[in-house]
């Protein structure tokens, strides 16, 4: 089979792992796949972001950074039914964007059927978030796009009635969570040695992993490292972000700030074996119909998590059976959960089990996601080539 991938990310951070661990997939599982994305994605490194991209943000009016954006889309394009002409691939997946109306339009002249994989409603983030000059423009193409496709793969069942709310056929969804790559977590050191190779023998070591914001609320959890207790916890951040100076200036002013590491921006091959140190995994947040990248990695490398009790982290965690849950921006229940489990070894080495084994009993790999893919390529080939859906016009 051959797929044409397509996708217009420019940083190098969870999309990027998304993005570079499904393609790897397919081509294990014997897919030839064409890739075509910004040549900015080529070239940053893990965990950084297109310096081009940034500076125009900056001078440019917001209306005409948009406008670039949905321009792009023809740029795109062009390369798109250039590749088709040469590969002949059998579908097209496609990264879903704002104002990305490329594989749409490639359907529809092509004939090629359509995959798109949904992360998240970016309509509706960035309009909250970051603000949008073309509202109207950018709520039309995102549900122009997933309107198009054959076949639309959002990461959660929540994010899946989101799409089905802007008129998308419940036959057209295919919910494909996160996963892991097995063969990164199939040789982890063991959790004394990782501890060990990071000088935290002997500390029961509270993990967090990613980019960490304020909302997360891991400052206060430095505060379940003070008093007697406290001593032999440790908390580890592998990542960096805007709240690494709310953590440490906590950890000071608690006189605890060597039971804090915070280890900045770690190659990804890093990140199995740090967090292998880890006895309890925190996601203190995260978006409502996000696939959180992290949680598939701390079960993978056997940790007892403690999570927010909401829908589609449900979709993955059962509170008491494979992580402690607790409601969602609640963070002094965070914190007792925690505490909970940093006082009880064999609840967390029964959660970290079951934890782990959700993952090999629901074949949550890459490798799986890839061969769904495969299968629903498959299956829209076969229906294109008996005449159904065949609006597209032919190519020349």
């Amino acid at each position: 089979m051959k797929i044409l991938y397509h996708h217009r990310t420019q940083s190098k951070d969870g999309q990027a792992v998304h993005i570079e661990e499904l393609i790897q997939a397919l081509r294990e599982e014997g897919c030839e796949v064409i890739v075509v994305e910004p040549h900015a994605h080529r070239e940053a490194k893990f965990g950084g972001t297109s310096r081009g991209i940034e500076a125009l943000k900056r001078v440019l009016p917001k209306a005409v950074y948009e406008a670039l954006e949905l321009v792009y889309s023809v740029v795109a394009y062009r390369k798109l039914l250039a590749a088709v002409r040469r590969h002949r691939p059998d579908a097209l997946y496609e990264r879903s964007n704002l104002f990305l109306l490329a594989g749409a339009w490639l359907r529809r002249r092509a004939g090629v059927p359509y995959l798109l994989e949904v992360n998240a409603p970016l309509y509706e983030e960035r309009r909250r978030h970051g603000g949008l000059a073309l509202e109207r423009i950018a709520c039309w193409t995102e549900r122009h796009a997933w309107r198009s496709a054959d076949a639309v793969l959002p990461v959660s069942r929540a994010l899946a009635d989101i799409v089905a709310a802007a008129g998308v056929p419940d036959e057209r969804l295919h919910v494909i969570p996160n996963a892991i790559n097995a063969a990164r977590f199939a040789e982890l050191p063991a959790r004394d040695a990782a501890k060990e190779r990071l000088g935290l023998s002997g500390k029961l070591v509270l993990g967090f992993a990613g980019f960490v914001r304020s909302w997360h609320g891991l400052d206060g959890v430095v505060d379940l490292l003070a008093g007697p207790d406290g001593a032999v916890r440790h908390l580890l951040v592998v990542g960096d972000g805007p709240a690494r100076r709310d953590i440490e200036t906590r950890a000071l002013d608690l006189g605890i700030a060597e039971r804090v590491t915070v280890t900045g921006v770690v190659e990804r091959d890093r990140i199995p074996g740090l967090l292998a140190a880890f006895d309890i995994a925190l996601q203190p947040a995260a978006t409502s119909y996000a696939s959180p990248l992290k949680l598939f990695e701390y079960m993978a490398c056997g940790c007892a998590i403690v999570a927010p009790a909401q829908p589609n982290v449900r979709e993955l965690l059962n509170d008491g059976h494979n992580a402690l849950l607790f409601a969602p921006g609640d963070l002094p229940a965070m914190a007792r959960a925690v505490d909970r489990l940093a006082r009880d070894t064999a609840l967390r080495e029964r959660l970290a089990a079951a934890a782990r084994a959700t993952l090999r009993d629901r074949r949550l790999t890459w490798r799986e996601n890839a061969r769904r893919v495969m299968t629903i390529a498959a299956e829209l080939r076969a229906t294109r080539a008996r005449g159904i859906q065949t609006d597209a016009a032919p190519l020349r």
